[in-house]
């Protein structure tokens, strides 16, 4: 588990979005249109919540945060973001991480090292390792996979002088043994699980909000960015990676005392290919999930929320699944 702060913390959070291409219609899944993208930044503006420079998010994890932070991060280093959205966002000085998978820099449709300088130059932007090879790296034994993670690390010292403390694990797959390797070599990973980062969360396994053509619409997108997170001790099983012999996981989330309405709690699962609201059994600040079925597709997802005094709170977990 995570060794940080542990007590209720009423700790506004961070919120960490994530976007891939712009403008590349082609691929809806990973794909933002940048008039769509631009008016969700006016939103953000709008209601007057700041951006954090990832060198302050750094610096302030461990603070309770009064007001509502965002992050914007960016994975895989498309030329359409440094097409479309890099003018932009430089415009503007908003401040962003953008994680770089180092084997496909250079290659069709990718960014090369010279337009990732030129980002990284800039004291609002930030360079985050992707992994080398941006594969299933929760496939590979431990050694194919510290070899992908330190020949990135010694791709990026040769072109920009140093690793970044920022890693991103590719499609947020991991297990507990990559996750410790990766905490030797970096002060923070991202997954792809949605929810908000609170002081209490596990540095090595922070949520992100994925935006993208189906689920970046703007009623979506304001939901999203009034949330709050929603804080607790532990989740069980530590380990993200399920095996076929323990498919479904036991899920036990511990809360802190403080924390208000656990009574309303409601979450949602994708076990057996199929989202449905999950079975929940809730012991004092406790709460057991009772899974339907087997998680069938190489991620299984939880997202869950309950309405508390200052508005919805909400977390995700991801899991990666062993195939057959």
């Amino acid at each position: 588990m995570a060794d940080n702060n542990k007590y209720y913390s009423n700790d506004k959070g961070i919120l960490s979005i994530m976007y891939h291409r712009f403008n590349e219609d082609k691929y809806p899944s990973t794909n933002i249109n940048m008039e769509i993208f631009k008016k969700q930044i006016n939103l953000i503006e709008s209601k007057k919540i700041n951006f954090i420079n990832p060198n302050d998010f750094k610096l302030s994890f461990n603070t309770p945060k009064k007001n509502k932070k965002i992050l914007l991060t960016i994975d895989d280093g498309f030329t359409s973001f440094y097409q479309y959205a890099w003018p932009y966002l430089k415009k503007k000085k908003i401040p962003f991480i953008l994680f770089i998978s180092t084997e496909a820099v250079g290659k069709h449709g990718y960014m090369d090292w010279d337009q990732i300088k030129e980002i990284e130059k800039e004291e609002f932007a930030f360079i985050g390792n992707h992994s080398h090879s941006h594969e299933y790296l929760v496939k590979y034994n431990f050694n194919k996979f510290k070899n992908d993670i330190d020949t990135s690390i010694k791709i990026f010292i040769k072109n920009i002088g140093y690793n970044p403390i920022f890693f991103s694990f590719p499609f947020g797959e991991h297990s507990l043994e990559q996750k410790k390797y990766i905490s030797s070599k970096f002060d923070f990973a991202f997954g792809q699980h949605s929810g908000l980062i609170d002081i209490n969360k596990d540095k090595y396994e922070l949520a992100r909000f994925p935006i993208n053509e189906k689920y970046g619409d703007m009623k979506r997108f304001a939901f999203i960015i009034n949330l709050f997170p929603l804080e607790y001790k532990y989740i069980l099983p530590e380990d993200k990676y399920i095996l076929q012999n323990n498919n479904p996981p036991k899920v036990v989330i511990e809360f802190f005392e403080e924390q208000k309405n656990l009574e309303k709690i409601n979450c949602f699962s994708d076990e057996g290919n199929k989202w449905d609201k999950s079975k929940l059994n809730i012991i004092k600040n406790k709460l057991y999930i009772q899974f339907r079925d087997k998680f069938y597709f190489r991620r299984g997802r939880i997202n869950c929320s309950l309405n508390d005094d200052i508005g919805w709170r909400w977390f995700g977990i991801q899991f990666s699944i062993e195939q057959n």
